[in-house]
């Protein structure tokens, strides 16, 4: 049974989407089978891909409204071993439509579980907001992955976060739990940014991960050629700070 983790921080810009792609891509080239489900209507993840959203006719959308089966919504990806649930802006409806379903903040769960054996990891891309779909993406989880930007205006959401994880946790899904925060477009010769790193180590302790990733160029250029950085230029800074993070994630449930 795959392990479902969740990307999540109600914060935009920190690098969930980010982490999501080159996360996968480096737990796929350590063998690992991964699904990666883009529950933000912006479609990142999607693109980051390389998947044409355009020519996708089965979306998570579809998916949680009931319009199609599970594994009608998932799709290959041009990378070995990672699959998708594919996002689209029609998400930003199921919102509305999801208000008035039986069991809403669980559809997402019902949309995975038959797909859990696939695979040894479902990474959740949430959006920036702790709407009904971000609920859903935390029902549906074991663990949430917390990435944390390194600046002060990104710690000032964490308590929101943790609260909405915390009610979630009592309520809906009782196995949830954190599975770490991830210091994110880190830069060492800035003391801001080490104040930061000890900060959140002080507070979170063993819940930091030990890899942090790095300001680095290649982790956008290699976005706009719709590839992870591992595919994109396997020696970069990017690149070696995921696959990093994929064996600490392996490593911790060993």
């Amino acid at each position: 049974m795959g392990r479902i983790i969740a990307l999540a921080n109600q914060k935009g810009g920190v690098g969930k989407t980010t982490t999501t792609i080159n996360l996968a891509a480096s737990l796929a080239a350590l063998e690992k089978k991964v699904l990666v489900v883009d529950a933000d209507p912006q479609a990142n993840a999607s693109s980051g891909l390389g998947i044409d959203i355009k020519k996708v006719k089965n979306t998570i959308y579809e998916g949680l409204i009931g319009k199609c089966a599970p594994r009608e919504a998932v799709h290959q990806t041009p990378f070995e071993h990672i699959d998708i649930i594919s996002s689209h802006i029609n998400l930003v409806g199921a919102e509305l439509e999801m208000v008035q379903m039986e069991n809403r903040e669980r559809r997402l769960h019902d949309l995975l579980m038959p797909l859990n054996d696939a695979y040894d990891y479902i990474l959740i891309d949430c959006s920036p907001s702790l709407g009904i779909i971000t609920v859903n993406a935390l029902t549906a989880a074991d663990a949430v992955m917390i990435p944390v930007q390194c600046e002060y205006f990104a710690l000032e959401g964490l308590s929101k976060l943790l609260n909405t994880i915390k009610i979630i946790k009592s309520k809906l899904n009782r196995r949830l739990e954190i599975e770490g925060f991830v210091l994110t477009m880190y830069d060492s010769r800035l003391r801001l940014h080490n104040q930061i790193y000890e900060e959140v180590k002080h507070h979170f302790k063993e819940l930091v991960f030990n890899t942090v990733i790095q300001r680095n160029i290649t982790l956008s250029e290699s976005q706009s050629h719709a590839k992870p950085a591992l595919m994109y230029d396997a020696g970069s800074r990017g690149a070696i700070n995921h696959m990093q993070l994929a064996q600490e994630l392996i490593e911790k449930k060993s």
